[in-house]
């Protein structure tokens, strides 16, 4: 297992669909996951410290983790199955016992980053998932991605969120 921290949140220039990039310890290795609007937008509210009026799903999902006294040990992406990332969140109660449950990596991840936990990525998706940011297997690609990575600041996104806040507060009649 490797352990990766969340580098930020991009878009991808191409399709303008957003993209979790994740980096390991060291910073040689960077793991772009593609994902949906509503996820990129919970991250980013997490990473930017953005309170809502209303808890947010991920809010509501450590809130029962918290009610019924789990912990979230950790998570991991650990497949990588036809563009499809995978991802499983590890609890413990209060007794100790353990359980995993299957997660998309934007759920756990945003899941991991509310409760402060560790997240890894296996071998397998390392090798087929990453791109390296230090050894030059196809210079072009390598170049085009850390030139992208380079210019990711959170204000691509705040547009995002200021729609994201104002659908997400209640009604006056609510």
């Amino acid at each position: 297992m490797i352990e990766m921290q969340i580098m930020g949140i991009a878009i991808d220039t191409r399709t303008g669909s957003p993209i979790v990039i994740l980096n390991d310890q060291e910073g040689r290795r960077a793991l772009p996951i593609w994902i949906g609007q509503a996820e990129a937008s919970a991250i980013i509210r997490i990473l930017e410290e953005i309170e809502t009026p209303r808890p947010m799903t991920h809010d509501l999902i450590c809130n029962i983790l918290d009610l019924t006294e789990n912990t979230i040990e950790k998570i991991e992406i650990n497949d990588l199955n036809e563009s499809t990332y995978y991802a499983t969140i590890f609890l413990k109660n209060k007794n100790g016992e353990k359980q995993q449950l299957d997660s998309r990596p934007s759920d756990a991840i945003a899941i991991a980053l509310k409760n402060k936990t560790p997240i890894f990525v296996t071998p397998n998706v390392i090798m087929d998932g990453t791109i390296s940011t230090d050894v030059e297997r196809d210079e072009k690609e390598t170049e085009e991605f850390k030139d992208f990575v380079r210019n990711i600041k959170p204000s691509d996104f705040k547009k995002l969120i200021n729609e994201e806040i104002n659908r997400d507060e209640p009604d006056e009649e609510n």
